[in-house]
């Protein structure tokens, strides 16, 4: 089992009082702009504002104490949106909770049981098509508050959703076009001559102060929440429990999945850029134990899924943060917000919340990276347009795992381009036109009877059946076969289970095989699994002129048995 905290590490290092302060005034900033983004996430999801700010408070507050990066803010992201949404619909917020739970139990064992370092071999084609198809949904989502066409019930189906879009674009309600535009100018403003000010906040202010004094009818969180309530959650994990059973879970599990790996994911990912801004390195096993945890206590408080926000952590780092405490203090100030101010926000206008998740999209796209892909291998780009297109019109849970089923079919694809089978002659050019080594097989007196084979990269299943061929390729049976491997770096269980194959078929032939050159590591395989004792010990060489003389040690055996058999019969 394996859990360092990077917030324990911190603790020992020690905290000045300058220190304390810079945290907690990177912490207060961060906070200020994750109390829009909280409730936006949560109201987009298909649930009240204040689940956003519970999971921001709780999540936020867990990830920074118990996870394994110095700088990194936990909270509820856009990538979640589509999932919560979609589960919500089908089995309620309990539904969620149970999900989340199990979500949260996967990311603590593969945490605790090391697993973290799998999560970032993640293929980038998938990831860069999995996070532009969800800006994409994300952004279709908003459209109805965007424009104010006060729809209750909207398709799920992506097409679908725009086709009425596209009937009810003469409803569209200019006031609020108005004021969501007016919020997309404010961001855009904030950004580019107030860096300091987090736009989203300068965007909800002067959206809710101008429909308050205008008086404008244009829908907000009151209208169709009600008052926000400053009242902490129940924990509500003892009453879920006893309704979790085989079955629900067995339902829930694809769902489960996907939040598992959602989080997981986008919370490492957050974590490696994390360590380029702040020049720290994270720990992947103890931060995938910290987004379990946080993400199980959530649900049990009212929250929603919550993950590492890169968006905050950049804040976060921009404004000074150093350890965990700022996380913390992010977590802290929201909690104020909630307890002082909540019951203020049912003035912020819907439509504002609608900009402020267009700015969230927009950037989750990363617009830049998805045309670059267009310039990587094409089965790469196709791989990702694939997932983007699944992500929109199927499902994510299909489009995560077709996407790295594909991209594990194509790797294997590659790997066995690399790899390859070479006889005498093809070694012998290989070697002219490359760089000469010493243990060339061309520099080498090979005695008659004796033909020599390379197998070239790692030799696993993509690969192993090349090896089916090379006997039916030889006009007569050899005497001796050389099997050289010294670019051999790996052997899987069928490319062993090949080459004991491979080592009866010589057999039957009246073919003695030797291997030439077998690593250590490929050595312990082949030991392991009885094929070195079936092959015999003498008949596995270090290098290849060892692989020689024992060859001609062998053919000289073989010719004084024949010479003794033809006096026998004389």
């Amino acid at each position: 089992m394996y859990f360092k905290p990077a917030f324990i590490q911190s603790i020992r290092e020690g905290y000045k009082l300058q220190d304390i302060l810079r945290e907690f005034q990177s912490g207060v900033t961060v906070g200020i702009v994750a109390l829009p983004l909280a409730m936006a996430f949560s109201i987009a999801s298909g649930l009240s504002p204040e689940r956003g700010l519970y999971t921001a408070i709780i999540g936020g507050f867990l990830i920074s104490a118990l996870g394994g990066s110095r700088v990194q803010i936990g909270g509820p992201t856009g990538a979640f949106i589509v999932v919560i949404f979609g589960i919500v619909q089908k089995h309620g917020y309990e539904g969620l909770i149970i999900a989340t739970i199990m979500a949260g139990i996967m990311l603590i064992i593969s945490g605790l049981f090391r697993f973290g370092r799998m999560v970032k071999f993640m293929p980038y084609p998938v990831v860069t098509g999995f996070t532009a198809g969800i800006a994409a949904i994300i952004f279709s989502t908003q459209i109805n508050d965007f424009l104010g066409f006060r729809l209750t019930h909207l398709p799920a189906n992506f097409t679908e959703k725009w086709i009425v879009y596209i009937q009810h674009l003469g409803q569209t309600h200019v006031p609020t076009l108005l004021v969501g535009a007016g919020s997309l100018i404010a961001i855009a403003g904030a950004r580019k001559y107030t860096p300091r000010i987090p736009g989203p906040l300068l965007a909800i202010l002067f959206s809710s102060i101008a429909v308050s004094a205008l008086n404008l009818n244009v829908e907000t969180i009151g209208d169709r929440f009600g008052v926000i309530s400053a009242d902490f959650p129940p924990f509500e994990f003892p009453e879920i429990v006893h309704k979790i059973n085989f079955q629900v879970l067995r339902l829930l599990f694809p769902d489960a999945f996907t939040i598992a790996f959602l989080a997981g994911v986008e919370s490492l990912l957050s974590a490696v850029v994390a360590d380029g801004m702040s020049e720290t390195t994270h720990d992947s096993d103890t931060e995938l134990t910290a987004q379990g945890i946080a993400n199980i206590v959530s649900v049990s408080f009212g929250g929603i899924p919550v993950t590492g926000a890169i968006a905050r952590t950049a804040t976060n780092i921009k404004n000074g943060a150093k350890t965990p405490l700022s996380g913390i203090a992010h977590a802290l100030t929201v909690l104020l917000f909630t307890l002082i101010l909540a019951p203020y926000a049912s003035a912020i206008p819907l439509t504002a919340l609608a900009a402020v998740l267009f700015v969230v999209a927009w950037h989750m796209s990363e617009i830049n990276h998805f045309i670059h892909m267009f310039k990587a291998p094409r089965s790469d780009s196709l791989v990702m347009i694939l997932v983007f297109f699944l992500t929109i019109f199927v499902d994510l849970t299909a489009a995560v795992e077709v996407g790295i089923v594909l991209s594990a079919l194509l790797f294997m694809r590659r790997m066995s381009d690399m790899a390859g089978i070479l006889n005498r002659v093809d070694i012998a050019d290989d070697r002219l036109i490359n760089m000469p080594e010493s243990d060339a097989i061309s520099k080498k007196d090979v005695p008659e009877g004796v033909v020599v084979y390379e197998i070239q990269g790692p030799f696993f299943f993509g690969v192993a059946d090349l090896l089916k061929g090379i006997l039916a390729g030889i006009e007569d049976d050899p005497k001796v076969m050389i099997l050289r491997m010294r670019k051999v770096s790996v052997v899987d269980a069928t490319g062993a289970h090949a080459l004991s194959e491979f080592h009866y078929k010589c057999r039957r032939g009246g073919t003695i095989l030797i291997l030439s050159g077998v690593s250590e590591k490929v050595l312990k395989i082949l030991v392991r699994m009885g094929i070195a004792e079936l092959i015999s010990t003498e008949n596995i060489a270090p290098n290849i002129d060892t692989a020689l003389k024992r060859a001609s040690q062998l053919l000289i055996l073989e010719q004084s048995r024949s010479m003794a058999n033809g006096l026998d019969r004389k």
